[in-house]
């Protein structure tokens, strides 16, 4: 006897760009959205009703019509939009996930001044959020993130103390060579006024501590940084990171008659050692 789990269904990678015209200057976002419903949808399942489905084409579209007429200046404040017109909008739903990554795009820097309609992606990070809310709540859970933040400092850094047993290869380092592609979200505990700023507040803690932060090990600077994040951002109630350490090893000289006084470094990031955590008050 089978029956139907937990279930949803949505639409992924829609893409979208934006123009925002101000009298001086344009603003340019990129954003890729990820919609999936909860609710009714059982019999499309089990007895092939379609009756109470709503394309995921339309539900293409209506990120797009959504976009025309929103204000929203954060992917935070559009994906709350969204997610509040479909469940206004289709009584079968119970519940709506809505995803945004966006691309960091940023003003061209001419001549010391940024140059008014012009851009430059800014890394390869993106910014992302993950809002959910079910029809029977007013509000919505936040998780807002950046995915992809590379970031190293070429001092500072060590690692030593740890285990070892006959498969140790591994020697101590005093000052290494610390750099992290790495994946960070954040749970905000109340509505926000402004979620670019709180955004900004957190992103300047994290690599203000990343920078200055004597390293014992890559969990040390996570936890430090976590630290900072929630002191700089009361909203949030968490902050979860995934650290991949992406390694830089110092090349043997030796066979070239040449000494190397931590100059020069071979870079590998597979394998690679991957730090998990979350920090929360």
């Amino acid at each position: 006897m089978a029956r139907l789990g937990e279930n949803s269904y949505g639409k992924s990678r829609v893409r979208l760009s934006r123009i925002t015209r101000l009298k001086d200057r344009h603003h340019f976002d990129e954003w890729a959205v990820h919609v999936m419903l909860e609710g009714g949808f059982e019999a499309s399942f089990t007895e092939a009703d379609n009756s109470q489905v709503l394309p995921t084409d339309t539900m293409k579209n209506t990120v797009y019509y959504v976009a025309r007429g929103s204000n929203a200046a954060t992917i935070e404040e559009f994906a709350m939009e969204l997610g509040d017109y479909l469940l206004t909008g289709n009584s079968q739903v119970s519940g709506v996930r809505v995803e945004i990554e966006a691309r960091a795009w940023e003003p061209l820097t001419i001549g010391g001044a940024p140059e008014p309609t012009t851009f430059k992606l800014g890394g390869p990070e993106v910014q992302t959020v993950r809002a959910v809310r079910d029809r029977g709540h007013r509000e919505w859970s936040v998780r807002s993130g950046v995915e992809g933040l590379t970031i190293l400092k070429t001092t500072k850094s060590a690692f030593a103390g740890y285990i070892v047993d006959k498969l140790t290869t591994l020697k101590p380092a005093s000052d290494r060579i610390l750099g992290t592609r790495a994946t960070v979200t954040w749970d905000y505990a109340v509505a926000v006024p402004d979620y670019a700023q709180a955004r900004a507040r957190i992103l300047a803690a994290l690599l203000r501590t990343f920078a200055a932060h004597d390293s014992m090990s890559v969990q040390h600077t996570l936890f430090d940084m976590g630290k900072a994040a929630l002191e700089a951002a009361p909203e949030i109630a968490r902050i979860r990171f995934s650290m991949p350490n992406l390694h830089h090893l110092l090349a043997n000289l030796h066979p070239f008659g040449q000494d190397n006084p931590n100059h020069i470094f071979v870079p590998i990031d597979e394998p690679h050692g991957t730090i998990e955590a979350t920090v929360e008050r």
